[in-house]
């Protein structure tokens, strides 16, 4: 009988524990720590966000200001601050290309640039601090539709930390207090067919219970590390026998397992938090991996293109060992389903209710019942749009960001509605962030905090 009971609550506190967690997961009405919010899930509700807005009539504009440089990181916010990255060119009009097309050749610019981390007050818009992590020439080469602060910080509410990749990660207190930094040397993130074409780096730092974790896949000697977000000090570091990419990690926490999941070409998998042992592993997928992956439904979506394939994957979250498909498969003991063709180049999948939405370079949106795979439609926005940013969700919305600075809201659920296109005017390639109602843009030139005011 004792040891029923004991069964019993033991199961009973994973089960709370769990949706403690998950509900720990969805607290983005306020917060939004890292690239794409909590876990990158790109959700935020409990608020009023807006449908439409006017950018030069000033209609639902809460506050425009200019950020200097160029920087596709996205904003990240922590009660009333928000952090924000740029590197400012010593070229008066620093190269950008924005669209569709095949050049892969860098920009040559060998001016002095300065990388530097911004504290804005979330409510005014006012700049609280400003402090400059790195100045010098870059050590790798940018692309043409790229920056060399692509980055999105990370923050926990006590300390933001800023990766400019070969120029450094860095930590700073919210008082703009420099921590501890790491140089980690250069980490060229070049095409692995052609080494010529660097890109830049762009892969995020993520904080998770007091760790920094950063996933560096580069032409030489790429890793996965964690650090104590205290001291800097490296708690451990696995080696991975993998090509350049450029994505984010997820750490997902359930129960007592804690794992972090990383994309890739040659290995895609899931590592161990506390020992950065591995967990899991597949291959085969597009050869350029940009999206971050994001759990939902006991399942972690992966989706990433270029080259032969573009597939989406959904992984169950107990996956052991190497659980690769094999030819003409679609589904195995680990992974619950899998398309081949459909992923999505640059954009993170966005899963809001019971559906995945994937949205690719050209503006064609599909959705798809997220457990099973079935596609439920496929639409395209944006007639002459080209996208980079990954889309975010909030009170039954759907929001996508083009190149162009055209900004779609699209009802979310099975039946498409196109809400409504807003032109922000500008050049948007950063992915949005939201906090109590208020979506925050990113643009070329500016930072705007829109919302219902």
């Amino acid at each position: 009988m004792k040891s029923k009971l004991f069964i019993f609550f033991t199961i009973a506190f994973v089960l709370v524990s769990n949706l403690i967690a998950e509900a720990a997961d969805n607290k983005g009405d306020t917060n939004w720590p890292g690239f794409r919010g909590h876990m990158a899930k790109g959700i935020a509700e409990g608020f009023s966000t807006p449908v439409s807005w006017d950018i030069e009539k000033s209609k639902n504009i809460k506050w425009k200001i200019a950020i200097p440089g160029l920087g596709h990181s996205s904003p990240v916010i922590y009660g009333n601050r928000i952090f924000i990255t740029t590197a400012i060119s010593g070229k008066k009009n620093p190269e950008m290309k924005v669209g569709l097309y095949g050049n892969i050749n860098p920009v040559d610019d060998d001016t002095v640039h300065e990388w530097k981390v911004f504290c804005i007050d979330k409510n005014s818009g006012k700049i609280l601090w400003e402090k400059t992590a790195h100045k010098g020439v870059p050590e790798v080469k940018r692309h043409p539709k790229g920056t060399h602060s692509n980055s999105t910080p990370a923050t926990d509410g006590k300390y933001v930390v800023a990766f400019f990749g070969s120029e450094g990660l860095f930590c700073y207190d919210m008082n703009g207090k420099l921590t501890w930094g790491k140089d980690f040397g250069v980490l060229e993130s070049s095409f692995f067919r052609l080494h010529t074409a660097q890109w830049g780096f762009a892969g995020s730092p993520v904080i998770h219970r007091d760790v920094v974790v950063v996933q560096c896949d580069v032409l030489k000697d790429s890793f996965i590390a964690a650090f104590d977000i205290k001291t800097g000090k490296e708690l451990w570091r696995t080696p991975r026998d993998e090509y350049p990419t450029w994505s984010t990690p997820t750490v997902h926490e359930a129960g007592n397992k804690t794992q972090i999941i990383v994309n890739g070409f040659k290995h895609i998998g899931g590592y161990d938090f506390k020992t950065g042992k591995e967990i899991w592993k597949m291959k085969g997928g597009g050869d350029i991996p940009v999206p971050t992956p994001v759990v939902a439904f006991n399942l972690v979506f992966i989706n990433n293109a270029h080259g032969s394939m573009s597939p989406i994957y959904a992984v169950k979250l107990d996956a052991k060992g190497d659980i690769s498909l094999k030819k003409l498969e679609r589904s195995n003991k680990y992974i619950a389903w899998s398309i081949t063709r459909g992923g999505a180049y640059m954009q993170t999948p966005l899963i809001y209710g019971d559906y995945l939405y994937n949205l690719r370079m050209n503006g064609s949106l599909s959705c798809y019942k997220a457990k099973t795979g079935e596609r439920v439609y496929k639409e395209k926005i944006g007639k002459m749009d080209s996208f980079s940013a990954s889309g975010v969700a909030a009170e039954g919305k759907l929001y996508f960001s083009s190149e162009g600075g055209n900004v779609y809201v699209v009802k979310a659920g099975a039946d498409f509605k196109l809400l409504s296109t807003n032109p922000m005017k500008d050049v948007c390639m950063a992915t949005p962030a939201i906090s109590e109602g208020t979506l925050y843009f990113r643009t070329l030139h500016y930072l705007a905090a829109v919302s219902n005011k």
